[in-house]
C-alpha cells in the first residue's frame, strides 16, 4: 500500500516531477556514493535529462533542482529563499560539493545535460547519473525515473523499474477503487477510517493525525503566503500575480469579508461568494508554486492548488468544523490517491493533465463529499465525476513554466470538485461509470495522446502563444 505521507508530501515548486523527483534522484545517486565508499574517488559527476526533463526542464527549475540534490539537500526542508542563489553559486564558481562535503569540480555547461529530443524507454521524465575518478574510470552508474508526484524509480538494470513501497503488512489492502469499497462495505467502515487503519499499521493514529495537521499547517501557510505576496512570476513570460489583488478586493467587500470567512458564516448577500475564496486559495498555492515556494504535493505540484483550495472551503464555509474535517478529509483524498497512484499515473508527461489536475480534482471531489456526509459509494462517484470531466486535457505548458494555464486550471478544478461532491451527494451512489472505469479511459486516453500534448511544451497553447 501507498502511504498518505508518500502522496502528500512537502516539497519546493514548481514541479514534482521535474523539480522535487530529480531533486530527490541526484540526492539518492550522491548517497549511493557514500554509501559504497565511492564518493572520495570520485572527481566528476554528470547528469543527463531526458524527454520531458530535458525537453521542459530549465522552465521547471530542473537543472537547479541537480544541483540541490546532488548536495545533499532534501525537497522537505530546503531553505526555498536561499536556494537559488546556491545553484547560481555552484554555476559560477564551478565547484560542487557532492553530498555536502566533498567538493568536486563542476562544469553546468558539460556535467549537466538536457536533452530535448531523446527519451529513455521506460518513462518520459529519466535521467542518468554518472561518476568518474581522477583518472577518468567510470565508478558509479545510474538510472532514475521521476514518474510524478515526487515518486523516483530506480532501474535495476531490467528496463522495466518498479514503485516499491513500504511492504508493511496493512488491515486493508487495495489497489482499486472496487477493492476500497469492498473493504468499507465488508467492515462497515468509511474510506477514512479504513485508510486510517492501513496507515496506523505503519505507526501510531495519533502520529497518524499529527502528520496530517502538520500538512495541513504547510498548506495554510502557503495559501497565506500567496495571498498577501503581490509581484510578477519568474521565468520571463512576466505572468502577474492576482490572489493578493484578489484577496484584497475580497476583503474590502462587506459581504465576503475576511473575518466572516475565519468564522465560516457564508455570505447569503452573493452566493457565489464561496467560489470567489475557492478560486483565490487556488490561485495563492499555484502562484506560490510558480515562484519555487514551500508546497504540498497533491498529489503533483503543478495541481498542488485543488486540495488545499477545497479544503479550505470545507473549513470556511461548512458549518462545525473541527481538525477531525482535516484528518477525514486527507485521509480521504489520499485512499483515492492511492488508487490512481497504483493503477495509473499522476504525471502529465505520462498522460497529460488528466493524471494531475484531474487526479486532484477526483480526489477533492471524493474527500469533500466524506466531509459532507457521503456515504463510500457516494464518495467514490464524486471522485468519478471529477476525474470523468477532465479526461483528455493536455498538459502544455507556455514556455515550460509551471504558470499558464496551470495556474487557472487548478482553481478551475477545484471548482469542478466541489460541483461533482454536491452532485454526487443528491445520488445515492449508484453510477454508470465506476471510478475504476474511468482511472482505465484516463490511461487509455493518456497512451493515445500525441507526445506533444504530455508536458513538452511542443504543443497546444506553448506554440499558439505569439511572445511580444
Amino acid at each position: 500500500m501507498v502511504s498518505v505521507f508518500e502522496l502528500f508530501t512537502v516539497g519546493i515548486g514548481p514541479s514534482s516531477s521535474h523539480t522535487v523527483g530529480p531533486m530527490r534522484a541526484a540526492k539518492r545517486f550522491a548517497e549511493t556514493l557514500a554509501a559504497t565508499g565511492l564518493l572520495r574517488q570520485t572527481r566528476r559527476v554528470r547528469v543527463e535529462l531526458f524527454g520531458s526533463l530535458g525537453a521542459t526542464g530549465h522552465g521547471h527549475g530542473s537543472d537547479r533542482a541537480v544541483l540541490w540534490g546532488l548536495t545533499g539537500l532534501d525537497p522537505e526542508t530546503i531553505d526555498t529563499a536561499a536556494a537559488p542563489g546556491l545553484a547560481a553559486e555552484i554555476k559560477e564558481s564551478g565547484r560542487l560539493r557532492l553530498g555536502g562535503h566533498h567538493e568536486i569540480a563542476f562544469d553546468a555547461g558539460e556535467d549537466l545535460v538536457m536533452h530535448r529530443r531523446r527519451s529513455l524507454p521506460f518513462h518520459p521524465n529519466g535521467m542518468t547519473c554518472t561518476a568518474w575518478d581522477a583518472d577518468g574510470a567510470e565508478v558509479l552508474a545510474r538510472t532514475y525515473y521521476s514518474v510524478g508526484g515526487g515518486f523516483v524509480l530506480d532501474d535495476d538494470g531490467s528496463g522495466h523499474p518498479t514503485l516499491r513501497p513500504d511492504a508493511t503488512p496493512v488491515p486493508y489492502p487495495f489497489r482499486t477503487a472496487t477493492e476500497l469499497l469492498a473493504a468499507c462495505e465488508r467492515e462497515g467502515r468509511s474510506i477514512a477510517e479504513v485508510m486510517l487503519a492501513n496507515e496506523a499499521a505503519r505507526s501510531s493514529e495519533a502520529d497518524v493525525r499529527e502528520g496530517l495537521l502538520h500538512l495541513w499547517e504547510v498548506m495554510v501557510a502557503c495559501v497565506a503566503s500567496g495571498t498577501s505576496t503581490p509581484g510578477v512570476l519568474p521565468g520571463g513570460l512576466r505572468v502577474r500575480r492576482r490572489a493578493a489583488e484578489l484577496r484584497a478586493t475580497l476583503d474590502g467587500r462587506a459581504d465576503v469579508d475576511s473575518a466572516a470567512v475565519a468564522l465560516g458564516e457564508v455570505s447569503q448577500a452573493d452566493p457565489l461568494a464561496a467560489l470567489d475564496w475557492l478560486t483565490v486559495w487556488a490561485l495563492a498555492v499555484n502562484e506560490e508554486n510558480a515562484s519555487g515556494g514551500r508546497i504540498v504535493t497533491a498529489p503533483t505540484n503543478g495541481a498542488a492548488g485543488v486540495i488545499p483550495a477545497v479544503l479550505h472551503y470545507a473549513v470556511h464555509f461548512l458549518p462545525g468544523p473541527t481538525e477531525d474535517t482535516v484528518v477525514r478529509f486527507l485521509l480521504t483524498a489520499g485512499a483515492i490517491a492511492a488508487v490512481y497512484q497504483q493503477t495509473a499515473s499522476i504525471s502529465g508527461a505520462e498522460v497529460g493533465c488528466q493524471g494531475e489536475v484531474g487526479t486532484a480534482c477526483s480526489m477533492a471531489a471524493g474527500a469533500l463529499a466524506a466531509v459532507l456526509g457521503g456515504t463510500p459509494a457516494q464518495v467514490e462517484n464524486a471522485a468519478e465525476i471529477g476525474m470523468e470531466h477532465h479526461l483528455g486535457l493536455t498538459c502544455d505548458p507556455v514556455g515550460g513554466l509551471v504558470q499558464i494555464p496551470c495556474i487557472e486550471r487548478n482553481a478551475v478544478g477545484a471548482v469542478k470538485a466541489v460541483t461533482a461532491a454536491r452532485l454526487a451527494l443528491h445520488g445515492d451512489g449508484r453510477h454508470t461509470v465506476s471510478l475504476d472505469k474511468v482511472i482505465k479511459t484516463m490511461m487509455e486516453t493518456g497512451a493515445d495522446m500525441k507526445i506533444k500534448y504530455k508536458e513538452t511544451s511542443r504543443g497546444g497553447l506553448a506554440v499558439n502563444i505569439v511572445e511580444c
